[in-house]
């Protein structure tokens, strides 16, 4: 194989990249391209653009270190705005090849993309590389996989399945190829956030490139934060409450691997406890619904999800005011400001509006996974869409969905309601 074309995705680093490194060994000459989709700015069914303001200046952030890093090696990265497949297909043709290496997405438009692709007349090879557990080291097939994930866990725990060590940066780079592409990074927008915010990703140790995220790695398991994750873990506010590590893993900036290798050298160190557990048992969810989409397909994204019960019902008034945070439920409009204002939300918070929106407000789950979509910056197509099927009741959950109390869910976890004042003040935006 003379020249091939690598396709980032969600996949935007060097290190434990499979993908990558598979291309850089068969390839004697390589282009490096990265398609913003055009999609991220046209508006979803709901009214609202598909992916935010804050969602796609982390994305950059991680696109801009990507650029410098393979700038360092003497590389550089392609970035082209438009349709992935007609702009793969045209450059493919420009520089005589027909071969195309990208990480595997198991969610339908991904795959589309890649089957348009293929009949297109190209060889798109795809690696599956975003799991902690290779899919090939579970002990069942994933049609066998069991549907609730405490059974997934403990049959993943009994097996001893050890996640494989981080794959290393590739040794060296292929040359590239003269090609017609513009190579320019999206210009950012200087953005503002609050000073309250749990995720500063303006500020340069929470950038969304890969550097900072090893980097940030590396500072939480050298403190002693891991050893009290599961106490803190349902906090509210604050950069050290929680691992910090979804917004990187998401644009996959870093990947779960790198992640686990860090937790066991910590662990070697200091001692494992109730805590760092918990931090590999909340990787393994993220993996069960990785793998649950690699299970039940297009299921997921149906109203329905994996049950049987009619579609959902939505009241459009009522979604748009708990978007902005109007509602008139102090606890839930907090979370949605903060949302708005930062781009990022506590786990707490998000079990909180989720159950508000499906079981008080009687709106589609499918409006909110959307809202989620467009406005996290750690947004995961996965755990986005297995969270809110598992809330509604839709999906892995054997006890049918999630309804949270929120005056309850207020008095325990912010008592003496500094959470609420504190984003009451901030508006909400739509």
């Amino acid at each position: 194989m003379r020249t091939a074309i690598y396709w980032f995705r969600n996949d935007l680093r060097l290190a434990d990249n499979p993908a990558l490194t598979d291309a850089c060994a068969q390839a004697a000459a390589l282009v490096l391209l990265y398609v913003v989709p055009e999609s991220e700015r046209r508006a979803t069914q709901w009214g609202f653009e598909r992916a935010g303001a804050h969602r796609r200046y982390f994305r950059d952030e991680a696109l801009t270190g990507l650029a410098h890093a393979l700038s360092l090696l003497g590389r550089e990265l392609l970035i082209a705005s438009g349709d992935a497949v007609d702009t793969i297909t045209r450059l493919a043709c420009a520089i005589g090849t027909v071969d195309v290496f990208c990480e595997a997405i198991a969610a339908p438009e991904e795959l589309a993309e890649c089957a348009a692709l293929r009949a297109a007349g190209l060889e798109v090879r795809e690696r599956w590389q975003s799991s902690l557990i290779e899919p090939r080291d579970l002990p069942f097939a994933i049609a066998a996989m069991p549907r609730v994930f405490t059974k997934f866990r403990e049959a993943v725990e009994r097996a001893a399945g050890v996640p494989q060590p981080p794959w290393p940066r590739p040794p060296s780079l292929p040359n590239g190829v003269p090609t017609s592409l513009t190579r320019k990074v999206p210009a950012q927008t200087p953005m503002l956030l609050p000073g309250a915010a749990s995720f500063p990703f303006t500020k340069p140790e929470f950038h969304g490139s890969e550097q900072a995220a090893l980097a940030h790695i590396a500072r939480y398991f050298d403190s002693s934060a891991p050893q009290h994750y599961k106490q803190t873990r349902d906090a509210l506010c604050g950069v050290s409450y929680s691992t910090k590590f979804s917004p990187w893993l998401a644009v996959g900036a870093v990947s779960p691997r790198t992640v686990f290798a860090a937790l066991k050298v910590h662990e070697s160190r200091v001692g494992a406890n109730d805590s760092t557990y918990w931090i590999w048992f909340e990787l393994l969810w993220r993996d069960f619904f990785r793998f649950a989409s690699l299970q039940h397909g297009v299921r997921l994204f149906s109203a329905a999800g994996l049950s049987d019960l009619p579609p959902p019902r939505h009241d459009a008034a009522a979604f748009r005011q708990w978007c902005i945070g109007d509602t008139g439920q102090a606890f839930v409009d907090a979370g949605m400001r903060e949302l708005a204002a930062t781009g990022y939300l506590s786990n707490r918070l998000r079990q909180l509006v989720a159950s508000y929106l499906v079981h008080e407000l009687d709106c589609d789950w499918r409006a909110g996974a959307a809202w989620f979509e467009s406005r996290l910056i750690d947004f995961d197509i996965y755990s986005n869409q297995g969270n809110w099927l598992y809330l509604a009741g839709r999906g892995a959950d054997p006890r049918g969905g999630r309804r949270f109390n929120p005056d309850k869910q207020a008095a325990t976890y912010d008592p003496d309601g500094a959470y609420r004042a504190l984003w009451s003040a901030w508006p909400g935006q739509p």
